[in-house]
């Protein structure tokens, strides 16, 4: 489904960016529009996909997983089945809550947050068990400046 995405829809999606467990009303009156009007909106845009899931942002720290560590993996193989395998493998490590594959010096970058560097240790053994890596380079976040900003459009 094509969707036309005009200044409201923008509105709409940036407050839900904020604050998806905004109520109907509240919503529609953030975007200067009536609530059916805010609510087949939102029904158009879902319906095209442009918003995935609803999800709520959690306080790390308040959680005991305080611990964020980007991972960059180089890889001598490139072949698509071993990437099928290699996608799968990190896919059963909950830890790793972002998965790229990015151009560059590597081939890969993950995101993990885990509790500390012992939680750290046993997903870096994970990773590396099932899956022939060249190299893994960690680095150790030591202050989120901003996280979970907006997607600009």
């Amino acid at each position: 489904m094509s969707l036309k995405i005009d200044h409201i829809d923008r509105l709409i999606l940036t407050e839900l960016q904020r604050d998806a467990s905004l109520s109907q009303r509240a919503l529609s009156d953030r975007v200067g529009l009536s609530q059916n009007a805010c609510w087949r909106r939102l029904r158009a845009l879902d319906a095209a996909g442009v918003i995935r899931n609803h999800t709520v942002v959690l306080d790390r720290a308040q959680l005991g997983a305080g611990l964020v560590v980007f991972v960059m993996i180089r890889t001598r193989h490139h072949s698509a089945d071993w990437l099928k395998r290699f996608r799968s493998h990190v896919s059963t490590i909950p830890d790793v809550i972002d998965f790229f594959r990015i151009g560059g010096d590597y081939d890969y970058l993950l995101k993990i947050i885990t509790h500390d560097m012992n939680s750290y240790d046993e997903v870096y053994k994970r990773l590396i068990e099932d899956v022939e890596l060249e190299t893994v380079t960690s680095y150790f976040a030591m202050e989120a400046i901003e996280e979970q900003r907006p997607i600009p459009f």
